[in-house]
């Protein structure tokens, strides 16, 4: 089964997906369940493609014949997908979906219907498609998407075949958003930030994300510095400046900033989240010891709390910036 360069290293699931082709023994229903960005919707489509093939070859569509040629063209009457409405997946959706897959005709042998983000059906449609998964039309296939199977109903996930795909690794997900075009150094940091590739993508395209790099950067070298350039820095550009609002998003990259001292004081700087800043890092990263740098990030982390309990953002960062220069 031919996939996007995303999928290279799914390999749990194209070897589930291929040998249910191969040997043709396809389930009735599957539940692809993982993270966000790891190419279920792909691998579902490419799954689809090579159940309709006519002349499938281990497990792959031949793109030659002409269900092929359909599927590609967009021109395949076998195949629904239903996605949510709004903020959910309706009964009236499963409802029409159960209408269309009983009285169409089939003309390639399979009918295929594939439901993104699965854990978002309300309770009723949650029900309704339970009972058509428990008494399947013979030649009707679901594919279920899911990014929180503990969401979905125990007893759809008891009837379906479970396809598992796994978190894209770091360097999977920063070699891919730089090929996509993003700066390499802001995808270092978008990659820590998120938990998959389509988080890291949300990220960079936040407005104003290199910025706030910058600022923190700012900040991480004159919290241990200058304390009161410091204070000023943040008086100016975070309690009343134009990242007011983005405060979480800056305690997350201080804590990575302070992460890279001690990374670099175990000699691994290819893990460098700044490594822009490797020359500054190098000079500065023993100035304090490695328990040192946890502290900072450890008042960092408790300073987020502080706010996420309504402690007000100003009063909780000037305590940080006091801390993180005490060390």
């Amino acid at each position: 089964m031919k996939t996007e360069e995303t999928l290279e290293h799914q390999w749990k699931a194209k070897r589930i997906l291929n040998n249910a082709l191969m040997q043709k023994r396809i389930s009735h229903a599957y539940l692809f369940e993982g993270p966000s960005g790891t190419g279920k919707l792909a691998c579902a489509l490419a799954f689809a493609k090579a159940i309709f093939c006519e002349q499938p070859n281990e497990g792959e569509a031949c793109n030659q014949c002409a269900q092929c040629r359909k599927f590609e063209n967009g021109n395949q009457q076998d195949l629904r997908t239903i996605a949510p409405e709004g903020q959910s997946i309706k009964i009236d959706q499963i409802r029409q979906l159960q209408r269309d897959l009983s009285y169409r005709k089939t003309t390639s042998g399979r009918m295929v219907y594939i439901i993104e983000q699965a854990e978002k059906m309300t309770i009723q449609a949650a029900n309704s498609l339970l009972k058509f998964l428990e008494e399947p039309v013979s030649p009707v296939v679901a594919l279920l998407i899911t990014s929180n199977v503990q969401a979905v109903l125990p007893t759809i996930r008891s009837r379906t075949m479970n396809v598992p795909f796994t978190p894209l690794s770091p360097e999977l997900m920063l070699e891919q958003l730089t090929m996509e075009g993003a700066s390499p150094t802001l995808a270092r940091a978008a990659v820590q930030l998120s938990s998959g590739i389509d988080g890291a993508r949300a990220i960079l395209e936040k407005n104003g994300f290199a910025e706030i790099r910058t600022l923190v950067i700012q900040l991480g070298k004159e919290s241990i510095t200058t304390y009161t350039t410091a204070m000023l820095t943040a008086a100016q550009k975070l309690f009343k400046g134009e990242y007011a609002d983005q405060i979480e998003l800056v305690l997350q990259l201080l804590l990575l900033w302070f992460k890279d001292m001690t990374q670099f004081q175990a000699g691994r700087q290819e893990n460098l989240v700044f490594i822009d800043q490797l020359e500054w890092i190098s000079a500065h990263a023993f100035s304090r010891s490695f328990a040192g740098w946890v502290s900072c990030m450890e008042h960092i982390l408790e300073a987020d709390k502080r706010i996420k309990a309504n402690v007000t953002p100003q009063l909780s960062i000037e305590q940080l910036l006091v801390k993180l220069q005490e060390g």
